[in-house]
């Protein structure tokens, strides 16, 4: 990359950085696939619409989220250019743009989850610590579908009694109200007995908290206690599980969006499709002809 070139990616992270709130994580990712974007061109600055409609060939074996996450940041790197006034075109026009189907998301009927809270439940029975954990581990899963990174780095004062929601910080480090069940309180409450007083953590876990990785061992092992293949389930599945059945039982989306921490609404319109049944009953039901006899 040219010194010019680089001059325009730093001021163009500068801005993600101090505008959009962009992470570390994003603005190196933005970082990686300009500098890519310039080998490929020879360059960004002066890059040309011809010059960039060359992409596609050059990125041909590249899968199609790769393609759309690319043309993503030379998109938004040229509209920066032009509103900034170092160039008057804007060449993005010419960006690939790849067609894909977003993947549904794996679920659990509500079946299977009721089958992993009775056996969580009976273990917790016992008293026994890891028990106690892992059942207030699956009501903060299922009950607020928390993120499995936003779930173990909770503080030890997250859950207060009588306080119904949590702040909890997620991607982008934006914070977002999250609703706490009774359930999940009184869970939490009989896990923090056996919670040194001095951690900070909620799930702590030797020098720090409980890792993702863990995480992901213990819901599959609440998964084969209740007898469902382990590997059908994860903490994200807990989390698609959480949105689908609220979905189901009738709540808005823009408020599921809220509670998920969705940046765009087109990512938790994905939800809709394990909807189509009730849909079809509300506009039976529902619709001003419905009732309407020929």
């Amino acid at each position: 990359m040219s010194p010019d070139d680089r001059a325009l990616v730093d001021r163009f992270l500068d801005m993600m950085a101090a505008e959009a709130g962009a992470s570390k994580h994003t603005l190196t990712a933005y970082r990686n696939d300009l500098e890519r974007g310039a080998e490929t061109l020879g360059g960004l600055g002066n890059a040309s619409a011809a010059d960039v409609s060359k992409l596609g060939a050059g990125w041909s074996d590249l899968a199609p989220s790769t393609v759309a996450r690319r043309s993503a940041a030379l998109r938004r790197f040229f509209g920066f250019l032009v509103d900034e006034g170092f160039r008057r075109d804007d060449p993005s026009s010419a960006l690939p743009r790849p067609r894909f189907e977003r993947p549904l998301p794996r679920i659990l009927d509500e079946d299977e989850v009721r089958r992993m809270f009775e056996s969580a439940e009976d273990r917790a029975a016992s008293g026994e610590g890891a028990a106690v954990r892992n059942l207030a581990l699956l009501e903060l899963l299922y009950g607020s579908g928390l993120r499995a990174s936003e779930l173990v780095g909770l503080p030890r004062a997250a859950v207060r009694p009588g306080q119904p929601f949590l702040m909890v910080r997620g991607k982008g480090a934006k914070d977002r109200l999250v609703p706490i069940s009774s359930r999940a309180e009184t869970a939490v409450q009989q896990w923090l007995e056996h919670v040194p007083s001095g951690a900070p953590w909620l799930f702590p876990s030797g020098k720090s908290h409980l890792s993702r990785v863990r995480l992901f061992q213990i819901v599959r092992s609440l998964a084969a206690d209740a007898g469902i293949p382990p590997d059908r389930v994860s903490p994200h599945v807990l989390r698609h599980a959480f949105a689908t059945h609220l979905l189901s039982g009738g709540a808005d989306l823009r408020v599921l969006q809220s509670l998920l921490g969705h940046a765009d609404i087109a990512t938790t319109q994905i939800y809709t499709h394990v909807d189509s049944a009730r849909l079809v009953e509300l506009v039976n039901a529902r619709h001003p002809l419905a009732t309407r006899s020929r």
